[in-house]
């Protein structure tokens, strides 16, 4: 992970007036023009940085990236991302080939990652993937705590680790607890704002492209890095002032981009950081591509989710969830977003790359109108760092509100997740364990549902590249309006399934979508294939119903 190693900031005394009138907020008697100034004059521009300032952080949020984890080593997995990760990682290591006989609409990074994890500690548990998302959201608070200390001091840097711990699992525990994409996203997007901040373009860029490689949607934080270079441009930057000798030049909160502009390394510097930004964006998407297939990587990850993305069918349903989990979020927020908009106007002045980030996160979350809770924690940094530097020009008092509010909103995130059951996972357990009573571990299987963990909980290998019935129907969003179908899957899917099918018979079929609209009664092609060549068993499993194949089938 690009992560620079933090360094200690410089020390300053407490400007007189501060330490005369310490009950009176600054902010109240000047109102200064920038978040960094006022900060600056509300903390005294910074307290002297201890040296052991990292080691004593550290701990704490280490501690508190355990804790917030803790359920999702409760359950096997916590949702059908997770068993779609585990099943394309085994198929990798059986000689699968991504994007050819292993696909998916992801980019390649995470599915790689798994593999990886798989290769060394084994393919029956998830739990080392659980240990590394604890590991990336440990990761994602010390980037936004470097940031905020560099910007407004060390109070600053402690206040923004520890926040964004705590309302890391604000969303039900299926979408914050589950070691999947957005997870592993959030470092890259982090550092990529950290690095931009402080005019390093080509790390910059390689973070950005990291984050897309893990998931598309990390490409919005693009446009805060975009708006910190063009504001380091030669035009934009003016000449070099003096260094002020007033209090609000002193300590680390005069360090920040809105302080000194990003890059501060010379008119060379301005010019060469597009350059270097582009490229290093550039080249590790076009090295996935050509390690994958480079037609397929931009069919499944760019041009092949049009019907995905589509806004048609199930509005009703789509915008009741996007209710619920916004709500949710910002129950978990409630002690983030008072601070940020009693000091609205002055955040806004100090911190437009925030404002931006927030808006272009929120396009992400907006983007395909299906409202997944997972999406929002593309939220989460940028509106921890907002709230971060509101509370700085707030009276103290006001940081252990949003403290308190925080903590008590995280334990009861916090004891939901340790308490909330999980039928489906109950439903697949079962299955999956009929599946291996049928089947014997060198036989295929096609499971027509929406749950691939059941291949991975039954040890068997699918018949088919397309993992789940939403590629080959387009129910993977959610939809279950009148987009839901053979003519809305993936472009040319469905002759590929039927050529796989052909080849390599299943030895089982099971029909797992128990009256939803891709059920198997709704499409021509494989009600064709099972009424000719399979029969069903009497029992269905939990309304799952079984198919083996006839005699000479």
């Amino acid at each position: 992970m690009l992560v620079e190693p933090p360094t200690s900031a410089p020390s300053a005394a407490a400007p007189p007036s501060a330490a005369a009138h310490p009950s009176v907020p600054a902010p109240r008697t000047a109102a200064p023009r920038t978040a960094s100034a006022a900060v600056a004059v509300a903390a005294g521009g910074g307290a002297p940085a201890p040296a052991g300032y990292w080691r004593r952080l550290l701990p704490v949020l280490a501690v508190l990236a355990v804790v917030t984890r803790l359920p999702s080593f409760r359950h096997i997995l916590w949702n059908p991302d997770e068993g779609f990760l585990a099943v394309q990682a085994r198929m990798l290591a059986d000689g699968g080939e991504l994007y050819e006989t292993v696909v998916d609409r992801k980019p390649p990074l995470l599915p790689w990652l798994y593999a990886a994890a798989f290769a060394v500690f084994g393919d029956e548990s998830l739990r080392p993937l659980k240990v590394l998302a604890v590991l990336s959201q440990l990761l994602t608070a010390l980037v936004l705590a470097a940031t905020a200390r560099e910007r407004w001091g060390d109070r600053a840097g402690r206040t923004a680790g520890v926040l964004y711990l705590l309302v890391s699992i604000g969303l039900n525990p299926e979408d914050a607890q589950a070691a999947t994409f957005e997870i592993f996203m959030l470092p890259f997007t982090a550092a990529a704002v950290m690095y931009a901040g402080k005019g390093r373009w080509g790390a910059a860029g390689l973070a950005v492209a990291g984050a897309v490689l893990v998931k598309q949607t990390g490409g919005a934080v693009l446009v805060p890095v975009l708006w910190l270079l063009w504001r380091s441009s030669p035009r934009r930057s003016s000449p070099r002032r003096p260094a002020p000798s007033g209090p609000s030049a002193r300590g680390p909160s005069a360090r920040g981009p809105s302080a000194r502009g990003p890059s501060g390394r010379g008119t060379y510097a301005r010019r060469a950081g597009p350059l270097r930004l582009g490229l290093a964006f550039a080249l590790p998407l076009t090295a996935a591509a050509l390690l994958t297939d480079p037609s397929g990587f931009v069919f499944w990850t760019v041009t092949g989710s049009g019907a995905y993305a589509a806004f048609t069918g199930s509005e009703l349903h789509v915008l009741s969830r996007g209710l619920a989990n916004t709500a949710l979020l910002g129950a978990a927020c409630a002690g983030l977003v008072p601070p940020v908009v009693r000091v609205l106007r002055i955040a806004r002045t100090g911190a437009a790359d925030l404002w931006l980030w927030l808006a272009s996160s929120a396009a992400a979350v907006l983007l395909g109108l299906h409202f997944f809770g997972h999406y929002y924690l593309q939220l989460l940094p940028p509106l921890v760092l907002l709230a971060t530097a509101a509370l700085q020009v707030l009276p103290r008092a006001r940081l252990a509100t949003a403290l308190l509010g925080s903590a008590g909103a995280c334990a009861l995130f916090l004891t939901w997740g340790l308490l909330a059951p999980r039928p489906e996972l109950a439903h697949a357990v079962r299955l999956a364990a009929e599946v291996r009573h049928r089947t014997a571990p060198q036989e295929r299987v096609l499971l027509w549902g929406m749950h691939p963990e059941t291949y991975w909980l039954a040890d068997r290998d699918p018949a088919s590249r397309y993992l789940t019935a939403g590629l080959l129907t387009n129910y993977s969003g959610g939809r279950d309006g009148p987009q839901v179908g053979e003519r809305y899957g993936v472009a040319g899917a469905w002759p590929v399934l039927v050529r796989e099918l052909h080849g390599s018979p299943p030895a089982l079929i099971v029909d797992d979508s128990r009256g939803k609209p891709y059920a198997a009664e709704r499409l021509p092609t494989l009600r064709r294939l099972l009424a000719r060549y399979y029969r069903p068993l009497p029992d269905p499993v939990d309304g799952a119903v079984l198919y083996v194949r006839t005699t000479g089938g």
